[in-house]
């Protein structure tokens, strides 16, 4: 399973990026939208989508977090990066505009970067793949 990992939209939504995560499995997006025709484009690329409200969007019906289990592994999506959830294998978060791996306490935090205004390192995507070996984690810069 092949899944494209958005954050940090806010309001941009290059096309290139839209042609290069067309073929995914499924579309994570960890927040601040900003606008929700973005989440409309995205849901007309066809693979399945997931939204988590981030501390930009106004759209209320995105909730704040998803937990989920997916091949087995305990996946949390948050906006903004807060306690971790105790049944949590993977907590994916956006916010900080940074991308990030980093395992602490057994649980794997992953941040795809940010689609626009980057800090620390140029716009980014990621593509999370899932396989029987294990899990893969892949940032993509635009």
């Amino acid at each position: 399973m092949r899944i494209a990992v958005l954050s940090d939209t806010h309001d941009r939504l290059p096309d290139s990026l839209c042609e290069r995560i067309r073929d995914a499995d499924e579309i994570w997006h960890l927040g601040d939208v900003c606008s929700p025709k973005i989440i409309v484009t995205l849901k007309t690329l066809g693979p399945p989508l997931r939204v988590v409200r981030g501390n930009c969007d106004e759209e209320r019906e995105w909730p704040l977090t998803l937990d989920f289990t997916l091949a087995g592994l305990r996946v949390h999506l948050e906006h903004i990066p807060t306690l971790c959830p105790p049944e949590c294998d993977f907590f994916l978060h956006g916010h900080t505009h940074v991308p990030r791996d980093e395992t602490i306490g057994g649980v794997r935090f992953l941040n795809p970067g940010c689609i626009s205004r980057p800090k620390s390192a140029p716009p980014s995507f990621a593509w999370l793949t899932i396989e029987p070996a294990g899990l893969m984690w892949k940032v993509m810069p635009l």
